[in-house]
């Protein structure tokens, strides 16, 4: 019996790990870096691996190659705004949706983020109901991206908004400690953990679960202040400093149609 064949665009700290979790659960990967230095390293994992670049104006590599034959495409490329806040990764996108058409794939989950909501201070709780509403260019273009993958009549695709990502080496709380000033100290934490955001995708895919939109947060919510304080106090850490006198702003993400389609507990502690 063939195995299914996923493509996942952007095996990097989160996409390797899941790519090595898909291939124990009995699937076939191809995965793409931008790094020639990598591909032996993805090789070694079991991974067919390609070096693939998205630019605003074409894509570098052999991603026609890189899709053939594939049933899922996985993407998993972050805008990257922060180091170039005038790039259009929308454009990026656009490139590769024409490729992903060329191939003939029959279902895109595309990795979103909890940043498509706006902070506001009522800090409103947030279902998939909720129309995304960022004022921020790095949430306005996901926006654009979602609703270009959700409108193609090519394939069927599957949003999944996660919130801030975390593992034991790359929390938070080490970027936050010993900082001044700090802004919405009072406003809930929306965190995820990277095992949880692997086992979540795997699940959905799984289950054939396509046309459909998720957020996925921990239900773990103290507010920012609460949280920091006592992770940087736990890892003897500078504590940071939360400035009380500014308004507060944020969100608090629900997840509560993730867990009772895929009946589904978030056993990873933040």
């Amino acid at each position: 019996m063939l195995k299914t064949k996923i493509s996942i665009i952007g095996c990097g700290w989160l996409g390797l790990p899941l790519a090595k979790y898909l291939i124990e659960e009995g699937f076939d990967i191809k995965g793409s870096t931008t790094s020639h230095l990598k591909l032996d390293h993805l090789k070694s994992s079991n991974i067919d691996p390609y070096v693939i670049r998205l630019s605003e104006t074409k894509i570098e590599g052999d991603v026609d190659r890189f899709l053939l034959n594939s049933k899922i495409v996985i993407i998993n490329i972050p805008p990257g705004l922060r180091k170039n806040p005038n790039k259009n990764h929308v454009n990026e996108i656009r490139h590769l949706i024409t490729h992903i058409e060329a191939q003939h794939i029959k279902y895109v989950l595309y990795i979103s983020s909890t940043s498509v909501y706006k902070n506001e201070v009522s800090m409103p709780n947030i279902t998939e109901e909720n129309l995304p509403n960022a004022v921020s260019n790095n949430g306005k273009q996901l926006i654009t991206i979602e609703q270009m993958l959700q409108n193609n009549p090519n394939f069927e695709t599957t949003i999944l908004r996660f919130s801030g990502l975390l593992d034991a080496k790359r929390h938070p709380g080490q970027m936050l400690s010993g900082k001044m000033d700090l802004k919405n100290g009072d406003a809930p934490i929306n965190l995820i953990h990277k095992d949880d955001c692997i086992k979540i995708i795997s699940e959905l895919i799984k289950g054939n679960i396509w046309n459909a939109v998720f957020n996925a947060s921990n239900p773990f919510h103290p507010s920012k202040k609460s949280y920091y304080t006592q992770y940087c106090k736990a890892n003897h850490l500078p504590l940071p400093h939360f400035n009380t006198s500014l308004k507060n702003e944020g969100k608090l993400i629900d997840s509560s149609k993730l867990v009772q389609l895929l009946n589904y507990s978030f056993e990873t502690a933040l």
